[in-house]
């Protein structure tokens, strides 16, 4: 009997431990083919011999920067290493010209205004950039503005343009949940700060439509404005071109909005043909793994943070996933960018909406430190920098904003929603039981607060207040009261944010690296080397994260999948196995019956 379980027992051990090695068997694997494709990938760029036109293609969603993945070879290139590309495509003498395909269906208006800044650029060194579009299907101007820039616009004869004003809607839950008898409480400073008001309100308070209507202003009329400027339109002409959409393509061509009707291969011959002919196509996802963008020169360390800003290393999945700033991590990037002895200054790309205000002062504190290092810090924001982004981005040296970017929102919130009622409305009863003192149940999901605890909340997120009032402060040189008229939870522009002494400079990621090689004193024309902290991470790193692995380790277990296969231990395993059946046999034969 007691053989008998001994067996059974190694018998179950052998199934886990055969599963858990077949399990890295396939992990190990597909690290092996990935690390094989990338290898693939480095030795063969899929780059004509000679000069060639670049070939992009704007309609695939893009992420402000890239997610730096192993296992992402098949990502799209991101807004940032796209303009990146098109600024080395400018000084490379290889590429005669840009094709480029619009995007038919709409983009963040920060990430149009870049493109389109980095098309201007690209033209102005007298190469042809020529476009077409499928058309603009019920997009806003934004969408336009992204390839306003071109030479030449063709557009599909049978498409049209639907390019409009902009628009949006925002529900309110208020009296759903008031129907419900849910119960939201929430506090916030001050009257601008309105993400609660999804939960709190049926409609726009006065505070919430003045600022919305004020920055969807301000981004309507920066897009018109460098729209036409791109066409050589008047901008009161071209305003009414756009009020008037939509246009069928006979009427697009008539009124200046496109230059020639016909399809993609009609303009990408005309863009090869534009070029001096006899060139070839090459796709700009080619162009950047050929290593477009290793170039040599004083170092600059360009570290990007992109989506909510929470506490911890804000490790996300190595095959995707939202993107999140995880403090430790931003912090650990800056602090080790300011120790290379190499680094001259730091770009910080942020693109976030806010998050944690103790996250987001955990980044505030490694730029402190960096400054005090005597490195300059730029920051270069994306489609947005608000809340806690702006909060990471208030200490810089030197900050850089699109004119469309969303900014400021200098405010805090905090609530809860109880749902006690809502529950009683169908017979559950919640009963609380608590020790330690009254705000043991301040978070408890089925009561309000206690006057007690609203108080203690609120000053809680008064003091949140009136340190990120203070860092602004003093990161921006502004006196607090000025600080205070602008905060109170309101968004900005950045044009609106230049206005008001939140941003420095208009512009996009390349002014950003302009604005700190001057800070670092490096010449004008002098190239730099662009180091992105943190490094990227390996295949068996990621499967740490993932797995909760050393590096180490993994690379152990790679080698004991070698091991298991070779010829010495399977004839090893297979001596077992056969010397194994027969005591497998024998506990069959005396299992009590």
């Amino acid at each position: 009997m007691k053989q008998f379980f001994v067996t059974l027992f190694g018998s179950i051990i052998g199934v886990i431990i055969g599963s858990i090695l077949t399990l890295f068997i396939l992990i190990f694997g597909l690290i092996g083919l990935i690390t094989a494709m990338g290898a693939n990938a480095a030795e063969d760029t899929g780059l004509p011999a000679g000069r060639f036109v670049l070939e992009v293609d704007l309609r695939e969603g893009r992420l402000d920067q890239p997610t730096r993945s192993p296992f992402a070879f098949a990502e799209t290139v991101s807004v940032v290493d796209m303009v990146r590309l098109l600024d080395r495509a400018g000084r490379d003498s290889r590429v005669a010209g840009l094709f480029i395909r619009a995007n038919e269906f709409g983009m963040t208006p920060a990430q149009a205004e870049e493109i389109n800044r980095a098309i201007a650029a690209f033209r102005a060194t007298d190469r042809p950039v020529i476009v077409h579009s499928q058309g603009f299907v019920g997009t806003s101007v934004t969408n336009y503005l992204a390839i306003s820039s071109a030479d030449e616009i063709w557009l599909q004869d049978t498409a049209s343009i639907a390019t409009s004003g902009l628009a949006g809607e925002v529900p309110f839950y208020g009296g759903t949940l008031e129907r419900f008898e849910v119960d939201a409480e929430f506090i916030r400073f001050l009257e601008y700060k309105n993400a609660p008001n999804t939960y709190t309100e049926t409609g726009f308070t006065p505070e919430h439509l003045e600022a919305t209507l004020s920055y969807f202003g301000s981004i309507y009329d920066a897009a018109l404005t460098n729209a036409a400027a791109g066409r050589n339109l008047g901008v009161d002409a071209f305003r009414t071109l756009i009020e008037s959409a939509p246009h069928s393509a006979e009427m697009a061509a008539e009124s200046g909005l496109v230059d020639q009707l016909g399809h993609v291969a009609a303009a990408r011959q005309a863009a090869i043909d534009r070029a001096g002919g006899n060139v070839a196509m090459a796709d700009i996802e080619d162009y950047r793994f050929s290593g477009a963008l290793n170039e040599h020169g004083p170092r600059i360390a360009l570290i990007e943070g992109q989506g909510a800003i929470v506490t911890g290393p804000g490790i996300s999945s190595p095959f995707g996933g939202d993107p999140v700033i995880g403090s430790d991590s931003m912090a650990e990037a800056i602090t080790n960018a300011a120790s290379a002895s190499a680094i001259r200054a730091i770009v910080l790309r942020v693109d976030s909406p806010g998050g944690s205000s103790v996250a987001s002062d955990q980044i505030w504190d490694a730029i402190q430190r960096a400054q005090e290092r005597g490195i300059p810090v730029v920051v270069s924001m994306g489609g947005a920098a608000a809340s806690g982004g702006y909060y990471i981005a208030a200490p810089a040296d030197y900050i850089v904003a699109n004119a469309t970017t969303i900014t400021g929102s200098i405010g805090v919130y905090g609530g809860k929603i109880s749902l006690g009622e809502t529950f009683g409305l169908i017979g559950v009863n919640f009963e609380e039981v608590a020790v330690g003192g009254e705000f043991a149940t301040a978070n408890s999901a089925s009561s309000p607060w206690t006057e007690g605890q609203r108080a203690a909340v609120e000053a809680q997120l008064a003091e949140i207040y009136e340190d990120f009032t203070q860092r602004v402060a003093d990161g921006r040189e502004i006196d607090i009261e000025t600080v205070r008229e602008i905060a109170r939870g309101r968004v900005w522009t950045g044009e609106q944010a230049l206005e008001n002494g939140l941003v420095d400079e208009i512009g996009g990621f390349l002014e950003a690296v302009a604005a700190a090689r001057r800070l670092a004193g490096i010449e004008e024309d002098q190239t730099v080397n662009l180091q992105r902290f943190p490094r990227e991470r390996t295949p068996f790193e990621a499967f740490q994260e993932l797995f909760g692995i050393s590096a180490e380790g993994a690379q152990s277990l790679s080698r004991l999948n070698a091991l298991m296969n070779s010829p010495e231990v399977q004839a090893l395993m297979e001596a077992r196995q056969s010397a194994g059946a027969g005591n497998e046999l024998r506990a069959r034969s005396v299992q009590p019956r």
